[in-house]
């Protein structure tokens, strides 16, 4: 199949990666040409810009950072109108509600499929094709792409035709991953101001009542203080807690710890650490309980 693939960060070249594994025709495009190069290595084209990327096409798939670089590249820089007609657009960003809808009208009104696919896993996960992708779109589309979504993910979560709700579920999903964290964060400065450390504590946790993915990956990172290099910034962060409160105030649900993460991140962000990982929400616990690192 002919793919496209635009945005090569951490997540994406990983994604792209498996896709030109499994045989498929791939050309990749980012905005920082060097992150290009490992892909071109294993096979993929190298296109000049995100129009020729999604030129010729059947299968556009693409992992951008924000709003800002989903809107610029595929509503305001042409990439919609130079899929061919047919073609199926495959998004993997956490976007907004708002960027959601307006993009599900611009697909329908150029005749193109589109398919919310947002993913959780962290970069690791992303390169050994073990995400867990939760997909929604028509079904015609959603046939089209499910090949290649299996290819990216050990399970892929159908979540119906609207689009809307695989985007409210990943936005859900990250809210949630945030309130572990700070739960951790919390927590472990309560067992260390009193002489347990968050190693010991973090261990039990993870090894008993909280034996899940998230507590003990997030939890481990925490324990060994392993904020660098981030699979998730807590710059990431603090802009999908933002995507929660909007979704939220849309339709009048109260979401008062979405508040509590939004001020503890913009703490980090403030004291500089938007680049650490977003474990690195037990600094800002352990800096508020004057605990020394």
């Amino acid at each position: 199949m002919r793919i496209g693939f635009i945005g090569l960060g951490s997540m994406g070249a990983g994604m792209a990666g498996n896709l030109v594994k499994g045989g498929h025709e791939v050309t990749v495009w980012n905005r920082s040409p060097g992150a290009a190069r490992p892909l071109a290595e294993q096979g993929a084209r190298v296109a000049e810009s995100a129009t020729a990327a999604a030129s010729g096409v059947e299968v556009l798939h693409s992992m951008l950072a924000n709003d800002a670089a989903v809107r610029d590249v595929f509503l305001d820089g042409g990439v919609l109108d130079a899929l061919p007609k047919g073609a199926v657009h495959v998004n993997h960003a956490t976007i907004s509600i708002a960027l959601a809808r307006e993009l599900v009208e611009a697909h329908e009104r150029r005749g193109l499929g589109y398919v919310s696919a947002p993913v959780f896993g962290r970069p690791a996960v992303a390169a050994a094709g073990g995400l867990n992708v939760v997909a929604a779109g028509k079904p015609d589309a959603l046939a089209t792409v499910q090949p290649l979504l299996a290819l990216l993910g050990a399970k892929v979560w159908p979540m119906g035709d609207d689009p809307i709700r695989a985007s409210i579920v990943k936005i859900g999903g990250n809210f949630l991953i945030g309130t572990a964290i700070e739960s951790m964060a919390e927590a472990s400065a309560l067992t260390r101001a009193h002489g347990v450390s968050a190693r010991e504590f973090l261990e039990v946790m993870g090894g008993s009542l909280f034996s899940s993915p998230v507590y003990t990956i997030y939890g481990g990172l925490i324990a060994e203080e392993k904020y660098t290099p981030a699979g998730f910034k807590m710059s990431l962060g603090f802009k999908d807690i933002g995507l929660a409160r909007s979704a939220a105030e849309a339709e009048r649900v109260p979401m008062p710890f979405a508040s509590v993460l939004h001020d503890t991140l913009l703490d980090a962000i403030g004291a500089g650490d938007g680049d650490l990982d977003w474990a690195g929400l037990a600094r800002v616990a352990a800096a508020r309980a004057h605990l020394k690192d």
